[in-house]
């Protein structure tokens, strides 16, 4: 392929567009007729001056026309008024969607379209792309069509089957909001399980039955392979474990979990060369691959990086067909603008943004580097750390984003890891094919798979446990540009020469030590301003609540995030081996998902009512390593360290209430008359939706607090007057960065503020300790990323 920039430009510049306008979807007509306009005078202009620039910058303004234009079109059925304004108001309705993800047994969430919504009796079709939250940590198994025998999609894996692709479900549930931008239009919370209403087409159901059976047969393959085998070949990540995931994750190999758009080149690729070895005609073998293509999209499910990687393979299929030359870039180019005018929302999806740019890195960088290494290095070994190292530096400024540090051993682990991926893939799809034809032959080709999948799991493990794995970088948009301009010279370091190579070298120097003694700085300022007498800690566990109060020598834990790991890592670096009382508000996933990291080290655990079987096992398990469960109601009081603990909620009566949200155990903390230290009052509310918290109010007197946790995670769905009632000076909020619930809300920030409470916020600040103040009624707050923390 040869290298053409030329619709590069105006294709970012159109991207860019993008991004800003499905921020703004209402202004999305008013900016399409301005850029429609701008075209045609630009246009005009080039072709009467004949200019390149003027040129360029017009094709530039029509795909940027082009894509406000489809931002246009989609955005009523996408989200219609009516559904913002039942979301932004968490209305409970009736939905019926198809599923557009596999649902996963015990999943969290799942991808579905919502296509007909039902509320009081009023009736709206739409076309949204939905996130399902599944009712207290997972629907399990979904029950049949009650109607038929055996003869459904799920059926026929058994009633124990999870749904595949393509299932059309009716389900109750609280609607959301989503952020301005996001990829789903609504989110919606489901109170009960989901009802079947037909099986997917033919176009789906013979891929999910290809899934389930690779999926059925891999899950009996040992360790890390077995694991990654599913995601490797067809993308089915759902063996893939909590630690096996953070592993890749962390030894920058988590684009190899699952299918990725390089296993689509593998696979026209093969035919390709599989034709011409039998004699195939260039047009039969290019229609097979493109026939082939479309079902291995199919199969392993419309992926944005498999999206991108297909219709590049189709337009360079259709090259080679023509005679046409291939360039690279433009190829490229073309696959993302036909991309973004068809679902402008991938413009902010992280998948389809880190796939494009290592597309670009290894067409733009991969071959200058390897020619920079041949210098000391033979050919082939120069272009085997070349193409990691390209698609490295290109992505890393956006992984700055998903993960605040640099793998130190990415670059290595990708040259040991990265060509077993391949053949992991394509004997794995060889082994999902045979296994419905030709079971023992699938089962032989299963266990060849399984050995390059093994490999990369072992690689993964052994850099992911080896010192220093992750270098600490800033977080958000500083450190993004910081380190942009650093790979920017380093990149102009090693391709150019000269005059120009010497201002990129000096240029490099200063920058990256300047870089480096800011990172030192911070992580020695960190160290000498950790206060000795903090009282709270609010973990940064993502998404999820995980709060440690210290009382004397007696430490109690509040919930436990939604990863054992997150948790896991807190506690270390808060020194905290044991735990008194373990207090967990409910049982949805991101208050107790990280519950594993301290069996064996509580002695107290208070819990509210449980809803299901998964929650009766995690307190079980809780038992067997010792600790004590006790379910409590308003009205149990204790003692911690110098603090005595009240139980404000659940009522003893719950009738009416479901276990879940409304049903959080809010627990209150004062001072002991004589309280020495560690002497701050609190009152933890779980995620008590606004009507019990009304009722919360209404049952009691309450007196200031020092800290307050702001429940759900500073969701809309508050009760202003029990804030007001509450006036903490400080509240805390658990939220993940870029959550997609939107949450905290502007609504509960206001609100804090009215009640002269202040705020400090696990995705701003990462972890936070609070202090008591000299001053009487004041708390000192340390943050470990010391944006916006209050004091």
């Amino acid at each position: 392929m040869s290298l053409d920039l030329r619709l590069s430009l105006p294709v970012a510049g159109a991207w860019l567009v993008t991004v800003l306008v499905i921020g703004v979807p209402a202004w999305a007509l008013t900016v399409a007729i301005a850029l429609w306009l701008a075209s045609a005078l630009l246009i005009a202009g080039a072709l009467m001056s004949q200019r390149r620039l003027l040129a360029s910058l017009a094709l530039g303004c029509v795909l940027a026309a082009l894509c406000s234009t489809s931002v246009t079109v989609h955005a009523e059925s996408r989200q219609p008024a009516a559904l913002a304004t039942l979301a932004a108001k968490h209305t409970t309705v009736t939905a019926t969607a198809t599923t557009t993800s596999a649902l996963q047994r015990d999943a969290d969430f799942f991808q579905a379209t919502i296509t007909l919504l039902k509320v009081d009796g009023e009736t709206f079709e739409l076309e949204s792309p939905a996130l399902i939250f599944t009712e207290r940590g997972g629907f399990g198994a979904v029950a049949a069509d009650p109607t038929e025998e055996q003869d459904s999609d799920l059926a026929a894996g058994g009633e124990d089957e999870p749904w595949g692709i393509g299932v059309t479900f009716a389900v109750t549930g609280t609607l959301a909001s989503t952020a301005p931008g996001d990829g789903r239009a609504v989110l919606l919370f489901a109170t009960d399980e989901p009802e079947w209403q037909a099986d997917p087409g033919w176009q789906f159901d013979w891929a999910n039955e290809l899934r389930r059976t690779f999926s059925a047969a891999t899950s009996q393959l040992p360790g890390g392979g077995g694991e990654l085998l599913g995601g490797l070949a067809i993308g089915d990540t759902s063996a893939v474990s909590d630690d096996l995931d953070d592993a890749m994750k962390t030894s920058s190999l988590s684009h190899l979990t699952a299918v990725s758009g390089a296993n689509c080149a593998i696979v026209v690729g093969l035919i390709m060369a599989l034709g011409g070895r039998v004699g195939a005609t260039r047009a039969l073998r290019i229609g097979l691959s493109i026939l082939v293509l479309i079902a291995f999209v199919v199969v392993v499910t419309p992926d944005p990086s498999v999206l991108r990687a297909a219709l590049m393979a189709t337009f360079v299929l259709i090259a080679l067909g023509s005679g046409r030359p291939i360039r690279g870039m433009a190829v490229l180019s073309l696959a993302t603008i036909a991309l973004l005018a068809f679902d402008p929302w991938l413009s902010r999806n992280f998948a389809f943004v880190l796939s494009v740019f290592a597309t670009a890195g290894l067409l733009l960088f991969a071959e200058p580097l390897a020619q920079l290494l041949g210098r000391w290095i033979p050919r082939w070994l120069s272009l085997v750390i070349a193409v990691p190292l390209a698609a490295q530096l290109a992505c890393q400024p956006v992984l700055l984003l998903l993960q605040p540090s640099l793998p130190t051993y990415g670059v290595l682990a990708n040259v040991l890891a990265a060509p077993a991926a391949p053949i992991a893939t394509v004997v794995g799809l060889a082994a999902c094919v045979a296994l419905s034809v030709l079971p023992v032959l699938g089962l032989g080709l299963m266990w060849i798979a399984w050995l390059p999948a093994a490999w990369v799991a072992a690689v993964a493990d052994f850099f992911a446990d080896a010192p220093w794995a992750r270098i600490p970088w800033w977080e958000g948009w500083v450190g993004v540009l910081t380190l942009s301009v650093l790979t920017i010279l380093l990149l102009a370091a090693l391709v150019t020469k000269g005059i120009w190579q010497t201002h990129a070298l000096t240029s490099l120097a200063i920058a990256s030590t300047l870089a480096l003694a800011v990172v030192v700085g911070s992580a020695v300022s960190a160290a000498m301003t950790w206060p000795k007498e903090w009282q709270f800690a609010q973990c940064d566990v993502g998404q999820g609540d995980a709060v440690v109060m210290r009382s004397g020598e007696e430490v109690t834990l509040i919930d436990t995030g939604a990863e054992p790991d997150l948790l896991e890592a807190c506690l270390d670096r808060l020194a905290i081996d044991r735990i008194d009382l373990l207090v967990l508000t409910h049982f949805d996933h991101d208050h107790v998902g990280g519950t594993e990291a301290v069996v064996g080290r509580a002695d107290v655990v208070l819990v509210g009512p449980t809803g299901s079987p998964t929650d009766e096992a995690l307190l079980d398990n809780l038992a067997a390593g010792g600790a004590q469960v006790v379910a409590v109601n308003a009205g149990n009081r204790g003692q911690l360290g110098e603090l005595q603990w009240r139980v404000l909620w659940p009522p003893a009566q719950v009738a009416g209430i479901d276990p879940g949200n409304d049903a959080s155990v809010v627990i209150e903390f004062q001072p002991r008359s004589d309280c020495l230290r560690h002497c701050l009052s609190s009152v933890f509310l779980g995620d008590l939706g606004e009507s019990a918290q009304s009722r919360l109010v209404a049952g009691h007197t309450f007196r200031q607090v020092d800290v307050v946790k702001v429940s759900h995670h500073g969701s809309g769905d508050q009760y202003p007057a029990l804030y007001s009632a509450l006036r903490a000076t400080l509240g805390l909020i658990g939220v993940g960065a870029d959550n997609g619930y939107g949450h905290p809300t502007d609504s509960a920030l206001a609100m804090l503020e009215d009640a002269g409470t202040a705020v400090a916020r696990s995705d701003l600040n990462g972890l936070v300790l609070v202090s008591p103040a000299s001053r009487s009624g004041a708390v000192s707050v340390w943050s470990e990323k010391d944006v916006g923390a209050r004091h």
